[in-house]
């Protein structure tokens, strides 16, 4: 074994070999060590990866490798989020089945990730397009539809009139389906939901005690759960005004709102299209009718809504004002108003709220401010074109003029609750939620069966437990648009198992957010046939820390969390919480690379030039370099771990990985990153062998005493095991780097002032146990180069099964101290005195300064204070 240069490429493959034969990261639930649970979001297989998909798995694994050092037993798993969309478009586009595209692209996948020597326990490898693993998620469908937190109803969705099929809200463009181009329809459909909103008020009030999360997640959690105190209140219906359109039994409409303060400025009443007025006034009139019909055009999402140009439709009908009975305001069916959000109705204040006022402007409606700003003329404040939604106090509001906002609600409430229409008052408090029910259903093949069977007489029957998993059939065609089970009959027809009557299986399938919901759960089992194991989740749950990108910030981890809760309340798991720890990493992102006629190239086809300039290999031609921007697979701008692997080693990536940036932020891979960390890792193989070659034997004794020089070595040997230890706990991996680069120097500043002559046995000590403490210190970031090391320190056993270096207190506690001085109130030097130097002794040493006896000038001090290991002050 040379000791001048490491061999990556022998080196990598070989200790993989090792640890893989000898399972050294399989995990056991019997072992009695302490427990630590460390995942990353597990990837969808969508083909070959690139390098910067390797960033959180590299972050957990030190994670991982660290605490398995450190006495814990580590649960780190891996799976493939295997249900999708993708699957079903590679069988339109390539004629290959989506099963046989997804276990080839996972086989693939595998491979790739192996090669960045994650220390993955894949005996609990998992993907959730396997039946064995779905039969527990149709278990659990089946456990939370016993419970009613599982049901149907009609809802709207994205339709493609062409594809004849839902469209998520990220396939809908500009309106139209991203594949046919057609515009989209809002199409109402009988869909399968989950009640998280049941949970609502826990989701929210449980974030408070997510301290391990980031605060702009919890942020965004909060902000879609969107909690609001308001008020429901009723307005009659005029029978002054088109009485004859009221429908029977129609009354009052009722409107939530969280600003009941700004009544008085009401000029409009606005109904969802889908509301049930709206629906009985449009069976009488076909203007109306159209008006719907046209209103469903778009996205369903609030967001789409809320952009769209808005449009309104005048019934003809007013309601009275609830707090001024000689005041009506007509009644318009809006296309900006969402029926699954308050009552489906609300009233408009146009000079408080932009969307109101972009409405009344447009319809020709009256807008009347009633909030004043601070300061401002009562006689004089108008709203033109921006609408007020700032603080002030209540004007042009009778009883509640001069009042701040919060009195005025408070003052309405109290009004409004007085009276009743009706059976019900006219005013009640209410607590809503912008959280919606979870919609799960999914008309696409590639998914969880939902295993209910539909019959004419019973309704919605479960599949009977027994006969678990509802298997998705194979043979299936993708030839014509819509959902494939829909025509697979021999699969769809089944008898009821309740009745026994001709009956048809559920052909939508399940959102894969329901997937990845309680994949971390599964992962806590050893066991496959206990697929959700209440013992096991006991044991490992909740996940110690979990690492993924922000953009799951929402769907995915609110889910998780919900589906916990919904575990819970049905007996299969004691917990609530899922994740105690959680951090979202940056992107890897790369320069991207164009030929001059427009095609993106891979970084290894372009030379750098330097000064922002480079040519094509092949032809020499020019390359215009674009800015860095996420790895991508559609611009070339990415690495693959083989090219990575076998020019520099997987260590130098994965020191690169950690080393370039804070962890949470973006980095920017480059060629001089990547060299930089090749000559570092090749500097610790250097150092690791001087000190082999100039330390003490591994036997040596330990001398009874040591001189300054190995004592600072010591020092810092053992002060870089305390700090790497506390950078990585804190997930600070760049920090960890620049830790060990620090020692690097001493290291070799120390080697170097041996090498000229004999060494002392306390130095020769102090060097061996330098070589040791930095080997399993690094172990965790840069494994194989570790493990070489290790060899050639002598050990028989693997530093990936070795402890975490002991660190002597003592050698940490530092003896000398560092004053700032102070003269006059401005420091002007600093002093390094004992740690234990009494006032006398500080105060004598600070005089002795040329700093402070220039300042004195011969003249004794007026005063000197000394504030105990903090500062001392002159004063001259």
């Amino acid at each position: 074994m040379t000791t001048d240069r490491y061999n990556a490429r022998d080196a990598e493959p070989r200790w993989q070999k090792i640890w893989k034969d000898r399972g050294i990261f399989r995990t056991r639930n019997d072992d009695p060590r302490p427990k630590f649970f460390v995942m990353e979001m597990f990837p969808y297989p969508s083909g070959r990866i690139h390098i910067g998909h390797g960033r959180n798995y590299v972050m957990g694994d030190v994670l991982a490798r660290t605490k398995r050092m450190q006495g814990f037993n580590v649960l780190h798993p891996m799976g493939w989020d295997a249900f999708g969309l993708p699957a079903e478009n590679a069988a339109i586009e390539r004629g290959i089945h989506p099963k046989a595209w997804t276990y080839e692209n996972i086989a693939s996948m595998k491979e790739q990730l192996q090669l960045l020597g994650l220390s993955l326990d894949w005996n609990r490898e998992i993907a959730t397009c396997d039946p064995s693993y779905y039969v527990e998620q149709q278990r659990i469908f089946l456990d939370f539809f016993d419970k009613d937190l599982a049901y149907r109803k009609e809802s709207e969705v994205n339709w493609d009139p062409i594809d004849n099929t839902v469209l998520a809200n990220e396939q809908v463009i500009d309106g139209r389906g991203w594949r046919s181009g057609a515009v989209v329809e809002r199409r109402k459909l009988s869909q399968w939901f989950f009640r998280i909103t049941d949970f609502a008020q826990d989701l929210l009030d449980a974030l408070d005690t997510l301290d391990r999360w980031p605060d702009r997640v919890r942020l965004m959690q909060r902000n879609w759960i969107g909690r609001s105190e308001g008020l429901e209140v009723l307005f009659e219906l005029s029978k002054a005004h088109h009485r004859e359109k009221i429908p029977a039994g129609t009354a009052a409409v009722k409107v939530y709102t969280t600003r009941p303060d700004t009544l008085f400025g009401a000029s409009f009443l606005a109904l969802s299209p889908d509301h049930p007025l709206t629906t009985a006034l449009a069976a009488k009139d076909e203007a109306l009718a159209a008006f719907v019909v046209a209103c469903k055009k778009g996205g369903t999402t609030a967001e789409a809504i809320e952009t769209q140009e808005k449009m309104g439709y005048d019934t003809g009908l007013k309601v009275v004002h609830p707090l001024d009975a000689s005041r009506t305001v007509p009644v318009y069916v809006a296309n900006f108003v969402l029926m699954d959000y308050g009552t489906g109705a609300i009233f408009g204040c146009p000079a408080h709220d932009q969307r109101d006022l972009d409405f009344a402007r447009k319809y020709g409606l009256t807008v009347t401010p009633v909030v004043l700003p601070e300061g401002a003329d009562p006689a004089a404040f108008t709203v033109a074109d921006i609408a007020y939604d700032g603080e002030g106090t209540l004007f042009n509001s009778q009883f509640l003029d001069g009042m701040a906002v919060d009195a005025a609600k408070e003052a309405v409430a109290r009004q409004l609750e007085r009276f009743r229409i009706g059976d019900e008052p006219q005013g009640k408090r209410q607590v809503n939620f912008r959280l919606r029910d979870w919609g799960i259903s999914r008309q696409r093949y590639w998914g969880c069966p939902i295993p209910i069977i539909h019959c004419e007489t019973c309704g919605p029957v479960g599949v009977p437990r027994d006969q678990l998993p509802v298997t998705l059939p194979d043979d299936v065609t993708f030839d014509m648009p819509g959902n494939p089970l829909d025509r697979a009959k021999a699969w769809r027809n089944v008898p009821c198992p309740k009745c026994g009557a001709p009956a048809k299986r559920e052909t939508d399938t399940m959102d894969t957010f329901v997937d990845s919901s309680w994949y971390f759960l599964r992962y806590a089992s050893d066991d496959a046939s206990k697929p959700l194991d209440k013992d096991a989740v006991r044991h490992w749950l909740p996940v110690d820390q979990y690492i993924g990108g922000i953009e799951h910030a929402i769907l995915h981890l609110l889910y998780s969390r919900f589906f916990t809760r919904a575990l819970n309340a049905c007996g299969r798991v004691d917990i609530k919480e899922p994740f105690a720890g959680l951090f979202t990493q940056g992107m890897i992102v790369h320069e991207t690379y164009k030929d001059k006629a427009g095609r993106w190239l891979f970084p290894e086809e372009v030379k750098l030039l330097g000064t922002g300039k480079a040519v094509k290999i092949e032809t020499g031609e020019d390359v215009v370099v674009g800015p860095p921007e996420k790895m991508s697979k559609s611009k070339r701008n990415v690495v693959a771990p083989e090219v990575v692997a076998d020019t520099y080693g997987v260590d130098c990536a994965r020191w690169f990985m950690l080393a370039d940036t804070p962890p949470e932020r973006d980095s920017e891979w480059t060629q001089s990153g990547i060299e930089g960390a090749w000559r570092f890792v090749q500097r610790v193989w250097r150092l690791v062998h001087e000190g082999i070659a100039l330390g003490a034997p591994a036997d040596a004794p330990r001398p009874d005493s040591f001189g300054a020089d190995a004592t600072a070595l010591r020092r810092a040997s053992h002060a870089l095991v305390a700090t790497v230890a506390e950078d990585v706990e804190r997930l600070r991996f760049n920090v960890a780097v620049a830790h060990v680069h620090e020692f690097a120097n001493a290291f070799g500043q120390a080697i170097a002032g041996v090498r000229a002559g004999e060494v002392a046995p306390d130095m020769a000590f102090a060097l061996r146990e330098a070589a040791e403490m930095l080997v399993r210190t690094v172990a965790p970031m840069t494994p194989h180069l570790a493990e070489e090391c290790w060899a050639a320190l002598g050990h028989e056993g693997l530093v990936a099964e070795a402890a975490w270096p002991k660190v002597d207190p003592a050698l940490l506690v530092q003896n000398t101290i560092t004053l700032p001085i102070q003269i006059n109130g401005r420091k002007r030097d600093d002093i390094i005195v004992p740690r234990e130097a009494t006032s006398a002794e500080i105060e004598a040493a600070v005089l002795a300064l040329e700093t402070v006896q220039r300042a004195l000038d011969g003249r004794p001090p007026k005063r000197i204070i000394v504030v105990p290991q903090r500062i001392v002050n002159v004063v001259a």
